[in-house]
């Protein structure tokens, strides 16, 4: 039964891919932000090969494109933003995982990861804060009532 199902994830490419972190961002003013780590994992009893595809390959070096994957076991790709200019702040890139068995060239399973280059770390932050405290109260406060005959309650829950 569990060899079926490996063999049906297998043929249909829906095999789930796991990579972490989801989501890049990279700050102009910050170099240390200029080169990341994006981890894939292996959870399977099998070696994977995987491969990593951009949407805009000219703007980043992807250190290890290709390579495998031990079973249960992880590698690193790193990934390093060369084109930071103002023109590029606020647009979102992909990257997309695919992988396969070891011995197979058809993709079992692939995953995307977003990029997206800002000006500043202190601006974002301050953007996010500001925006928390110009959020409406009816957003941030929610109010759970409960009813007992002769008794009523209201539990403030702060989000």
């Amino acid at each position: 039964m569990h060899q079926q199902k490996r063999q049906l994830e297998l043929v249909e490419g829906n095999l789930p891919v796991f990579v972490f972190p989801t989501e890049l961002i990279f700050y102009a003013d910050d170099q240390s932000t200029h080169k990341q780590v994006l981890t894939l994992y292996n959870p399977y009893e099998f070696a994977l090969k995987f491969k990593v595809l951009c949407t805009t390959p000219n703007k980043y070096v992807v250190v290890d494109a290709a390579g495998a994957v031990k079973p249960q076991c992880c590698v690193d790709i790193v990934i390093r933003h060369r084109d930071v200019r103002s023109c590029h702040y606020g647009v979102i890139d992909k990257f997309r995982l695919q992988v396969s068995e070891q011995s197979q060239r058809k993709a079992l399973g692939r995953k995307e990861v977003v990029a997206t280059l800002l000006p500043s770390a202190k601006e974002q932050q301050k953007e996010e804060e500001e925006k928390g405290i110009k959020e409406p109260l009816s957003k941030s406060l929610f109010f759970e009532q409960s009813f007992q005959p002769g008794l009523i309650t209201m539990a403030i829950l702060r989000t």
